[in-house]
């Protein structure tokens, strides 16, 4: 009966009670960590897997009639907008008539195009690494807050053995049960952004090998002499 009573008051209210500000700020620190880091696994989750989705639009593309036809075909496709910015400017770079005295006039096509692709990639590509790093650090640094709970824990354990001058187990079952637990959320907010990032990653590196490919596509195509409409 005294053994239920005791293993039903080592609770986590029970953890916490016993837990000082340094430790709570732990498990805040660790609160935080958890939900930053779920909040850009579900949408960026969401956000791969309409552009995973909305791949198929570049075949498409290519056998529309004309330009403005494929722009409108991958344009209705594209729902995260990551492929339709490349194909919309670049026809429009291959159209530009550039003022007399700016500095496009002395620009090639070829150049233009090419620099205008490029700046889209790199637009799509900042878009598409927006909350990794934060998901990486959740990765490597939740851990050691954790561990920072951990010791702080057994550092409690130790004052209390000293206190008393003997080791008993309902002295210093509370200190070693909140380290334990420290260690165990720092592992439980580390682990999902670990492999979210790692998957996310890899995602990304498909879509811009296929972003790559298509800007490829479409500077060989616009430098032919074909314009918008034609």
């Amino acid at each position: 009966m005294n053994q239920t009573v005791a293993n039903q008051g080592l609770n986590l209210a029970h953890y916490w009670s016993q837990g000082d500000a340094i430790s709570h700020a732990v498990a805040y620190v660790l609160l935080l960590m958890s939900i930053l880091s779920w909040y850009y696994i579900l949408s960026k989750t969401w956000s791969s897997w309409r552009i995973r989705k909305s791949a198929g639009a570049l075949e498409g593309f290519w056998k529309a009639p004309s330009l403005n036809d494929a722009i409108a075909t991958i344009k209705h496709s594209d729902s995260e907008n990551v492929y339709t910015p490349l194909a919309m400017q670049s026809a429009e770079a291959a159209n530009i008539r550039a003022q007399e005295g700016s500095l496009n006039a002395a620009t090639d096509p070829s150049e233009l195009i090419t620099r205008t692709l490029r700046q889209e990639i790199n637009r799509v590509s900042a878009r598409l690494e927006n909350g990794l790093t934060l998901l990486a650090s959740v990765g490597s640094t939740a851990p050691f807050v954790g561990l920072l709970g951990t010791v702080w824990g057994i550092y409690h354990a130790l004052i209390a053995v000293s206190a008393t001058g003997t080791v008993q187990i309902d002295k210093v079952a509370g200190p070693v049960g909140e380290a334990l637990i420290m260690t165990a959320l720092g592992l439980a907010v580390a682990i999902p952004a670990v492999l979210a990032y790692n998957a996310f990653t890899r995602v990304n590196r498909v879509t811009l090998a296929e972003l790559d490919a298509f800007a490829h596509d479409l500077h060989a195509y616009l430098t032919t002499g074909a314009r918008i409409g034609k």
